[in-house]
C-alpha cells in the first residue's frame, strides 16, 4: 500500500551524510562526475538556484496542487491552479532564496510557468484518480537476485502514481528547454530506481513508467514518453551501478570525468579544479 500523505520534508534540507540513503539524483550526479558529486553532497557546496531550476519547481508545485485536489474529488481548472501559484509565489521564492535581476525577468518566468501548467492541463485527457501524489518512498536496498542487503536505503520522491492495466503506472514530470528523442537510457537510473521502490513497497510490478515533459518552447508543448516495466537485465544493471557507487564511497575515490558535460556543470567556474 502506498501512502498518499504529503512529503513533510519537501523543501527541507535532507541529510548530507552520503551513507544515510541513496537517491536517483545522487546516483546520476556521481555517474556524470564523481568530483561534482563530492562537491555537492559531501563538501556541501550548493550553487544558487537558477531560473530554469526554479521554473521546474514552480511547475511541479502547480501540478501537485492540481492532483492533490483531484485525489479528494475536487477539480481545479488551469486558472484555479495558476491563481494558487500566484498566492504562494513569495513563499516559493523564499524557500529557494530565489532572486531575479529585474522584475521583468520575474514576470516572464511567472508567465512561462503559467503557460506550461495551462498547456499540460489543457492537454490532459481522462485519467484515473491518482493513487499517490508527490510521495516519498524509502526502502532497504536488497538485491532481488542475490537477496544481499546492501545496508543502505533507496529514497525517491515520486511525482505521480496512477492506476494502470494490471497494477499502476509510475509518472515523473520534467521541464525541458526543447524536445528530445525518446532515449530510454537518459532516464534509466531514475526509472529503475522508481520501479524498485514501487515493487518493494507494493509487492507487485508496475504496469509501466512515464516521463511527462513540459517543453519551454514559445508555444509550450507536452510530451509523454511511455516505458515498459523494468526487465531483469535493467534491474541487474541498476544494482551493478549501486555497488560501484558504494565502492567509490567506501574508498573515498572521486575521479574527474572531464568531457562535454563540464560545459553544463554548476562547478565549471574552476571549483572542481581545486578538488
Amino acid at each position: 500500500m502506498i501512502s498518499t500523505a504529503p512529503d513533510r520534508n519537501k523543501g527541507g534540507e535532507r541529510s548530507r551524510d552520503v551513507w544515510s540513503y541513496i537517491s536517483p539524483s545522487r546516483l546520476n550526479t556521481w555517474l556524470k562526475c564523481p568530483v561534482a558529486f563530492k562537491l555537492r553532497y559531501i563538501d556541501g557546496i550548493r550553487s544558487p538556484t537558477t531560473p530554469s531550476l526554479f521554473l521546474g519547481k514552480v511547475v511541479h508545485a502547480g501540478l501537485e496542487c492540481f492532483y492533490r485536489h483531484r485525489q479528494v474529488g475536487m477539480h481545479l481548472d488551469s486558472g484555479d491552479v495558476i491563481q494558487r501559484l500566484e498566492d504562494c509565489w513569495e513563499a516559493l521564492l523564499s524557500e529557494d532564496c530565489m532572486t531575479f535581476v529585474s522584475t521583468d525577468d520575474e514576470d516572464k518566468l511567472k508567465q512561462q510557468a503559467a503557460g506550461l501548467v495551462h498547456a499540460y492541463l489543457d492537454q490532459l485527457g481522462d485519467e484515473p484518480v491518482p493513487a499517490a501524489v508527490e510521495t516519498t518512498l524509502q526502502e532497504p536496498l536488497v538485491d532481488p537476485f542475490t537477496a544481499e542487503d546492501l545496508g543502505i536505503p533507496l529514497l525517491g520522491v515520486v511525482d505521480l502514481i496512477v492506476p494502470g492495466d494490471s497494477s499502476s503506472v509510475v509518472v515523473d514530470f520534467k521541464t525541458s528547454g526543447r524536445s528530445g528523442p525518446p532515449c530510454e537510457k537518459v532516464h534509466e537510473v531514475q526509472l529503475s530506481a522508481y520501479s524498485y521502490l514501487y515493487r518493494a513497497t507494493t509487492q507487485q510490478a508496475e504496469s509501466g513508467l512515464q516521463i511527462r515533459s513540459l517543453i519551454k518552447t514559445k508555444t509550450p508543448k507536452i510530451e509523454y514518453r511511455e516505458y515498459p516495466a523494468r526487465t531483469e537485465s535493467q534491474l541487474r544493471r541498476f544494482f551493478q551501478i549501486v555497488r560501484a557507487y558504494l565502492d567509490d564511497l567506501d574508498r573515498g575515490r572521486f575521479l574527474h570525468r572531464p568531457g562535454f558535460g563540464c560545459t553544463m556543470c554548476e562547478f565549471n567556474d574552476g571549483t572542481c579544479d581545486e578538488s
